[in-house]
């Protein structure tokens, strides 16, 4: 019994010392990348839809601040890193049929984007071209719950392209 209450305290002691030694805001960085610089989201879906690129760029830039101890340049040519994306896919499109009036009950709003992760220091990318998508479902006719659902995609792909930012380091 006191070998077990020993292992358990030195497992609480172990976890206390590790705690902190790892973390997001950047400790692990290669010490050339200190800047980066997100270009504006490209609109290539041809669904009309460049405002979304704005509203990626911005949360993209948002995360990157409160997560990391990257600073954001405004120059894409004076940045020791770059991200470069394109919104390739967007759509709106039924996802539950109704059973009594075999009509839509629900639409999925689905967006597909590629993105590009540069070193410019070294010359050599992070990760290119690799696509991040996110869906989120709305109640049919639900103007409000649209846009939310549009929202809930941004965020989970801004999530993903911002976790594989920090995942490359």
């Amino acid at each position: 019994m006191v070998r077990l209450s020993l292992s358990g305290s030195m497992l609480v002691i172990l976890v206390l010392m590790l705690q902190g030694c790892y973390s997001f805001s950047g400790g692990s960085l290669p010490p050339h990348i200190r800047t980066v610089a997100v270009p504006s989201f490209e609109e290539r879906s041809g669904a009309g839809v460049a405002q979304l690129g704005a509203e990626f760029t911005e949360k993209l830039i948002d995360a990157i601040e409160a997560q990391s101890s990257l600073v954001i340049e405004s120059e894409k040519s004076r940045a020791d890193a770059v991200v470069n994306a394109a919104i390739v896919s967007f759509s709106d499109e039924p996802s539950q049929i109704g059973t009594d009036s075999e009509r839509a009950v629900t639409n999925r709003i689905t967006i597909v984007i590629r993105a590009s992760f540069i070193d410019q220091v070294e010359k050599k990318p992070f990760f290119d071209r690799t696509l991040f998508n996110g869906f989120d479902d709305y109640a049919v006719g639900d103007f409000v719950g649209k846009e939310e659902a549009i929202d809930d995609v941004v965020d989970q792909i801004v999530d993903d392209l911002f976790n594989r930012m920090i995942s490359c380091w």
